[in-house]
């Protein structure tokens, strides 16, 4: 689908459903712009190609939505990646004032500090509705941008995937021997746990997975979820799709902000920029729910055999997790301080959400 129709199609959808009501809310508390107000510029560069409408969708529609509420007064100009800078430069672009913004993952900085991974996701952390409750009504902004400060950042919600699958496996894996061994496409800090646990991790592009695995250079791949990862094609040439994604259960995408910039903005369009962020992030998380079980029925009409990661894997990540966790807490105080509340925060999510939500949705899940 072409990206324009895309976006007039899903700010239809926005507009019908409950969801709009959300973001409507969020642009109704948006002033007046006043014709006083100066002609601001930006360029923000993006993380993600075009080609993944639903990622860079996310950031467009920040652009177009704050050139609407101000008149276009401040006009946001999209850079795909490579255009300014690379993929994984984005956020060095902004701590530089190279650009104004961009829009990327924080999990991909863990190179610089493993305390990024917060921003995003951790293994075994918060889900997608989850990380809104922390960031939006918890201590996650607050957290968060004390430690984006260090880097010349401010943060706004961009968008988030919602639990991605577990990837992509030219043979079946059942144990934990079978993770020996194992060179999988990955990065960050699953990549350290399944690192931990025997696997071989390879970072790669995604132009470069799927000729990988043909080839047989690597034995398994994640990518996103279905709708992203139907496109790559992979299920020509790994037939075995597992879940769930447990590195990454509830990921964000932001929007990071160069603090200097952000500072000399008129306090409309900071106005104007927040609701347009919190649409966006709305955006991307209704999409990706609507279009995910739609591209998981056409993949399972190719003949891709859908599996579940065994008990005894899921027990095994999750506690070299807890040992990574209490490594990096015991010599990084950034990690520490972050973690200490975000880990009390998913024990009790998961208590309230074990309590009415889990066993609705098992339910429901076993009807039709």
């Amino acid at each position: 689908m072409e990206r324009r129709s895309f976006l007039k199609k899903a700010g239809a959808g926005l507009a019908a459903g409950a969801t709009a009501g959300m973001a409507s809310t969020a642009v109704s508390a948006a002033p007046a712009v006043h014709t006083g107000l100066p002609e601001i510029k930006w360029r923000m560069t993006s993380s993600f190609p075009k080609s993944i409408d639903t990622l860079f969708g996310s950031a467009e529609m920040l652009a177009n939505r704050v050139r609407e509420i101000t008149g276009g007064k401040f006009d946001i100009r999209i850079h795909a990646p490579g255009e300014i800078v690379p993929a994984l430069m984005a956020l060095d672009a902004v701590q530089q004032n190279t650009v104004e913004m961009c829009h990327t993952c924080s999990y991909y900085y863990v190179g610089k500090d493993k305390a990024f991974g917060f921003g995003t996701a951790v293994p075994f952390g918060l889900n997608a509705r989850q990380m809104d409750a922390w960031i939006i009504a918890g201590n996650g902004q607050q957290l968060l941008d004390e430690f984006y400060a260090n880097y010349n950042l401010y943060s706004f919600l961009g968008g988030n995937t919602g639990v991605q699958m577990g990837g992509w496996y030219r043979k079946q894996i059942h144990t934990v021997d079978d993770i020996k061994g194992l060179k999988i496409r990955i990065a960050g800090l699953g990549g350290e746990i399944l690192s931990r646990m025997g696997a071989v991790p390879q970072q790669l592009g995604g132009g470069d997975i799927y000729t990988s695995l043909e080839k047989g250079t690597i034995d398994a791949a994640e990518w996103v979820a279905p709708y992203d990862d139907e496109k790559l094609g992979l299920y020509k040439v790994a037939p075995y799709y597992y879940s769930p994604g447990w590195w990454e259960p509830g990921p964000v995408v932001h929007f990071f902000v160069n603090r200097g910039e952000w500072d000399k903005l008129p306090k409309e369009y900071q106005a104007a920029f927040r609701a347009a962020s919190r649409e966006a992030h709305i955006l991307m998380t209704s999409t990706y729910d609507h279009k995910n079980p739609q591209a998981l029925a056409r993949l399972l009409g190719q003949g891709v055999k859908l599996q579940g990661f065994s008990t005894e894997i899921m027990k095994k990540a999750y506690d070299v997790s807890r040992e990574l966790y209490a490594e990096e807490a015991a010599k990084n105080p950034a990690w520490a301080k972050i973690y200490a509340d975000f880990d009390k925060y998913r024990k009790s999510q998961n208590a309230w959400f074990g309590v009415a939500e889990a066993g609705f949705d098992r339910f429901m899940q076993s009807v039709r």
